[in-house]
């Protein structure tokens, strides 16, 4: 079932009743909405005159909803998640914490396969040479101790937009591509949530400071999904210097967009779940590679 994302960014209350989400904006002419608590994923707080209920909250995290705040200047800045997504809780941190060094190496390894693959096949529809990341993604080794990744980085953007450089801090469209990446981190974390698994403990992201650390490694392969999304919106020129709600709503389908899984066509927020799902088993033992969205052609 493909979940929606709720985006709040005017005054309105927010309160549960029945087990619905009753939604009352402070609009001239606006009757309150109900929307079911089941149908909701992901739910972003916009604006300082948001008020909502306590009893919404822990009904919306009983059902695995992503609650994101947003700052002054409307990016997203935190995340509110459920401390436990399932039933096997402390069984599945126990195999994660247990998982050997190798083992992540090698799941580290199919990251990066995975997201310059992606990125390969963001070039290829582009129409710009793409050729280089064929190589490079055969010169991935276990834990990519060449980092070939960042090889891969500086000739995408190079390719990506002509001039560009990526930068966090820099000029758009970089703004652009921080909100969809805000956007997708809390999306991976809600799957990874879901099947019971530690966001804190990464394959290799270790920085003390991250409680996103998992997220933050199983993310990378989805990435260039919120790149084709953001170079859709600069070559048609409907990119702004601050983001838009226009530009925010193109943002915000990210949940909504087709893969592959496998042979399989899913919204990838559908299939962020296999993704997670197959995580695990490699902890386990059960499968020992992890299921990853590939970008349709």
């Amino acid at each position: 079932m493909i979940k929606k994302t709720l985006y709040f960014g005017s005054p309105a209350y927010l309160h549960l009743r029945d087990q619905q989400l009753v939604i009352k904006k402070q609009l001239p002419g606006f009757h309150a909405e109900t929307r079911p608590i089941e149908d909701i994923g992901v739910i972003i707080l916009d604006h300082g005159q948001i008020t909502i209920s306590h009893n919404a909250i822990k009904e919306l995290q009983s059902n695995n909803v992503v609650i994101i705040s947003c700052d002054d200047s409307h990016m997203p800045h935190s995340i509110m998640l459920p401390l436990e997504g399932h039933s096997e809780q402390s069984q599945r941190y126990k195999v994660q914490l247990e998982a050997s060094l190798p083992l992540k190496k090698m799941l580290w390894q199919q990251t990066i396969i995975a997201k310059i693959n992606n990125q390969q096949k963001v070039l290829q529809i582009l129409d710009k040479p793409y050729k280089r990341l064929e190589v490079l993604s055969r010169r991935v080794q276990s834990g990519d101790v060449d980092n070939v990744e960042g090889q891969a980085a500086a000739y995408y953007w190079s390719t990506y937009i002509e001039g560009f450089v990526r930068d966090r801090y820099g000029l758009p469209p970089n703004n652009f591509l921080n909100y969809g990446y805000a956007i997708l981190r809390a999306i991976v974390a809600r799957a990874l949530i879901s099947s019971g698994l530690i966001l804190t403990i990464g394959i290799h992201h270790k920085n003390k400071y991250n409680a996103f650390c998992l997220a933050d490694d199983i993310m990378e392969p989805f990435r260039p999904f919120v790149d084709l999304i953001v170079h859709d919106m600069y070559n048609n020129d409907d990119l702004e210097l601050f983001l838009s709600p226009e530009s925010k709503k193109r943002l915000l389908h990210l949940p909504n967009v087709d893969a592959l899984y496998g042979k399989t066509k899913r919204p990838l927020m559908v299939g962020m779940s296999q993704t997670s799902a197959s995580l695990f088993k490699c902890f386990s033992g059960e499968k020992r590679k992890i299921v990853f969205p590939k970008i349709i052609l």
